[in-house]
């Protein structure tokens, strides 16, 4: 088989989850993280953006209406990643989470990016996370990329939240 790289170009360009009561992941995803709500599909599909994009995440319920999550220890999906275009839009999306009370499993400084992480209600990860400037990267002394998790000063962060 010929060597193949992929090209620089390639993105990923949406996610599509089974969910087990569309309307609650909605309230998840467009009610507290801020999504948009592009179209639906009857009442068992929906497709939402940011930005008016045709849908970065796809939810159904086609295969999965009232059903629990895997179990753990099971493969399957670890996160979806979420990326925002700042540090302080990161802020402002782990404030509202605060102000809802809504439970944060972790959150992590990996020197490429600072992230938080939950889970939506139907327990499928979420990481919400900003790249920090690509000149800002550590660098190994081979000049890789040197990532690393470390505790996210969540103050400092919040910080950026405020007007």
């Amino acid at each position: 088989m010929e060597n193949y790289k992929i090209p620089d170009q390639t993105r990923i360009g949406h996610i599509h989850l089974k969910v087990s009561d569309l309307q609650r992941s909605l309230d998840f995803y467009c009610g507290l993280l801020g999504f948009d709500l592009i179209t639906t599909y009857g009442q068992d599909a929906a497709f939402i953006s940011a930005g008016g994009y045709h849908h970065h995440i796809g939810l159904n319920t086609w295969t999965s209406k009232n059903g629990t999550p895997p179990p753990r220890g099971t493969t399957g999906l670890f996160h979806t990643a979420i990326l925002l275009p700042s540090r302080k839009d990161l802020a402002i999306l782990l404030h509202r989470l605060i102000e809802a009370k809504y439970p944060i499993s972790g959150a992590a400084d990996h020197g490429v990016s600072e992230a938080i992480y939950l889970n939506d209600p139907d327990e499928n990860g979420v990481e919400l996370y900003w790249d920090k400037p690509k000149d800002q990267w550590p660098q190994k002394p081979n000049g890789g990329i040197d990532m690393y998790t470390r505790t996210l000063d969540l103050e400092g962060l919040l910080a950026e939240a405020k007007p």
